[in-house]
């Protein structure tokens, strides 16, 4: 009998022994494959039980949320959602998070491990704290005179303090309200099936998301490659270029929009936008110093993110030179954002030193002290500061007697560069408008902002299309509000 019940003793705590085995597998090894599971509705529940922290602009929230009621109690809310779209995302009860919703969901949601009394324990229990707040580094006056200036026309606008790299404004339209998509219900799924069928696609950020050939405004950059490698010693001496140009290897003529361009200089190609000469110099620099240039100021990065990620802007490494030669004007397969472009203005403002862009100025706790800060890192030295100086001249050349001239503004420097970028089949799109610039007051020791906008659906004939009379302007009501500031 005795014998038995020893058997059985055994035998249960056997089993006791693989119980606490399984609870441990289920609990340590198999943890994050059942938290994360669809069907459980524990992590949910917990995540909007509280208030969702701030994103803050300009010292004040554009966000917050509201007590819905339901089992999923706190959805976010929005405050001038269109407008800030690009830069907050949206923190969706359905469809999760996107843009700076989704990089510090972390510190917005309480479960950063920064915000606990003690981190380490925080880091293994998840536990939910007070959530933190984001304090971005865009100005409300650049970002609202970008948006009005692009009037939901197609289009993005990237502003940049070049001594920094402080993201002063991003904006992308036609825009959307992330409101929408907060909550659970019916309203919310109708709204993304309504904002995914557009046409227009709102929720697209273009000036993070979107690459588009750049066209004439990359001509900045095969300036840069010409001048740093020795293929121009003087931007006023002739270039000796034919007009038009065959592209090499092939038949193809390449013409040009602007009269003069003909053996032009750099500087008079610069003012009005001479292809031929471009294309010939970005031929003369040849395929590896063309990319190394490119590069520098930011281009094949596929890791830059601000701290949402960034689409990589390209330029391609292996191409014959007719191919070369597109590229050099912004053509082929040359593509970018517009945030990259904004980066090239802000290298040639910050005398050549490309400062890693950022959208996050610090992050803070429920009680509003600071838990971590940005602090300004060079990206790239892109050029020499005398190639800068020589680019900074023939920007502004472009503004006081090219192609550039509404965007010129009293009482400031102004550098700029149009584009005109051709893209379908056969070049048969409405052409792309582009614009980049720079600005600095008269006495002010450093410039004050560096700006990129696209404009896809510019209003009016084809032919009349061009970076400055379309892209310009908003430029110049960004620019202006910086300088204000």
């Amino acid at each position: 009998m005795i014998r038995h019940i020893r058997r059985t003793s055994v035998f249960c705590l056997l089993l006791l022994v693989l119980l606490l085995l399984n609870a441990a597998r289920v609990q340590l090894l198999n943890e994050d494959e059942y938290a994360h599971n669809p069907a459980n509705r524990r992590a949910d529940l917990k995540r909007y039980n509280q208030p969702r922290g701030s994103i803050v602009v300009g010292g004040r929230s554009v966000t917050g949320s509201r007590d819905s009621g339901g089992s999923l109690r706190y959805a976010r809310t929005y405050t001038q959602g269109p407008l800030y779209a690009p830069v907050t995302g949206y923190a969706s009860q359905v469809y999760g998070t996107t843009l700076l919703e989704n990089a510090e969901d972390d510190l917005l949601s309480g479960t950063d491990a920064r915000l606990a009394p003690l981190p380490l324990w925080t880091a293994l229990t998840r536990e939910q704290q007070p959530p933190g707040d984001v304090v971005t580094t865009i100005d409300p006056a650049l970002q609202r005179a970008a948006y009005e200036g692009l009037g939901g026309k197609k289009g993005a606008v990237a502003a940049v303090e070049p001594a920094t790299g402080k993201v002063l404004a991003l904006v992308s339209t036609p825009s959307y309200d992330p409101g929408e998509l907060s909550g659970s219900g019916s309203g919310t799924t109708g709204a993304w099936t309504r904002l995914n069928a557009s046409a227009d696609r709102p929720m697209l950020n273009r000036a993070l998301k979107e690459t588009y050939p750049p066209g004439s405004t990359f001509k900045v950059v095969t300036a840069a490659a010409a001048l740093e490698h020795g293929v121009v010693d003087d931007p006023d001496a002739a270039t000796d270029t034919p007009s038009p140009y065959t592209l090499p290897g092939t038949s193809t003529r390449l013409t040009n929009e602007a009269g003069g361009c003909e053996n032009a200089s750099l500087r008079r190609a610069f003012e009005v936008s001479c292809n031929t000469v471009f294309a010939r110099l970005g031929v003369d620099a040849g395929l590896d110093d063309m990319a190394e240039t490119a590069e520098k100021f930011g281009f094949n990065d596929d890791g830059l993110t601000i701290p949402s990620r960034v689409v990589e802007s390209t330029f391609d490494t292996d191409m014959n030179d007719a191919q070369l030669a597109l590229s050099s004007i912004g053509q082929y397969d040359t593509a970018a954002t517009p945030l990259q472009m904004a980066m090239v203005a802000a290298a040639v403002a910050n005398h050549g030193d490309l400062r890693r862009p950022y959208l996050v100025e610090r992050l803070t706790d429920a009680h509003g002290d600071t838990l971590a800060r940005t602090r300004p890192r060079r990206l790239h030295r892109a050029m020499s500061e005398d190639t800068a100086g020589q680019l900074r001249e023939l920007m502004t050349d472009v503004v006081t007697r090219g192609t550039g001239t509404k965007a010129a503004i009293p009482g400031a420097t102004v550098g700029g560069k149009t584009g005109t970028a051709q893209h379908g089949v056969g070049n048969s799109g409405t052409p792309y408008a582009w614009f980049l610039s720079w600005a600095q007051a008269d006495g002010a020791e450093r410039p004050a902002v560096a700006v990129a906008v696209v404009v896809e659906d510019a209003a009016a004939d084809r032919d009349d299309i061009s970076g400055g009379g379309n892209a310009a302007p908003v430029a110049r009501a960004v620019m202006k509000a910086a300088l204000d500031r």
